[in-house]
């Protein structure tokens, strides 16, 4: 588990604010050959459900390469305006991103929150701007599969579960193996007791 030498992990994917979900994956469907992999939400105002819509869009193998997010009170005039709502780096593994946690909290930088997602685990960070940095792993290691989770979720792993970072990176060094780490977040182990950013970001 490297702790010291600064980790260049991918770009992976965007997460866009919009006015207008349908029209937006529309336009990249035909424009880039996007498919909607997921998407959830108050469609027709259902009673009960999220605040907002989203569509999880890939045009390759990974599950998505943008997440649009169509939120109430972006109407379309000259105060208001779309905008980015999250960008999203990929390590590839665990130890990967763990190590990345240790080093930045030696810095003083600490997540807003740390989650298990079923497909991928995240720790999303806030930049000096403001701006929402996400850090993931692919918990399965291969992207057709972490894809056919986001389609098809397994029982249990519908929803995020936070996470505390300090408890992953104990349990990692005392020898528990990333895929027996991902189980027990989906199990409700590791449980976050507080935030360590002081605030959460929501983030589907």
């Amino acid at each position: 588990m490297n702790t010291e030498i600064t980790i260049r992990p991918k770009l992976q994917h965007l997460g866009l604010v919009t006015r207008n979900l349908d029209a937006m994956t529309e336009w990249y469907r035909q424009v880039l050959g996007m498919t909607i992999n997921h998407r959830f939400g108050n469609d027709g105002g259902a009673q009960g459900g999220p605040p907002f819509r989203a569509a999880f869009v890939s045009n390759d193998e990974v599950h998505h390469r943008i997440v649009f997010f169509e939120l109430p009170g972006h109407a379309p005039d000259a105060s208001r305006r779309a905008g980015m709502q999250h960008v999203a780096f990929e390590y590839r593994t665990l130890d990967e991103l763990l190590g990345t946690y240790v080093r930045l909290k030696g810095l003083g930088i600490m997540p807003l929150f740390a989650a298990g997602e079923g497909f991928q685990t995240v720790f999303n960070y806030a930049d000096p701007d403001g701006n929402a940095v996400e850090l993931n792993v692919n918990n399965y290691g291969n992207d057709w599969t972490a894809t056919e989770h986001m389609r098809n979720p397994p029982q249990g792993h519908e929803r995020r579960s936070l996470v505390d970072p300090d408890k992953l990176v104990a349990a990692r060094l005392a020898g528990v193996m990333p895929e027996q780490i991902h189980e027990r977040i989906m199990a409700g182990e590791f449980v976050q007791e507080r935030a360590h950013g002081g605030h959460h970001v929501s983030h589907p």
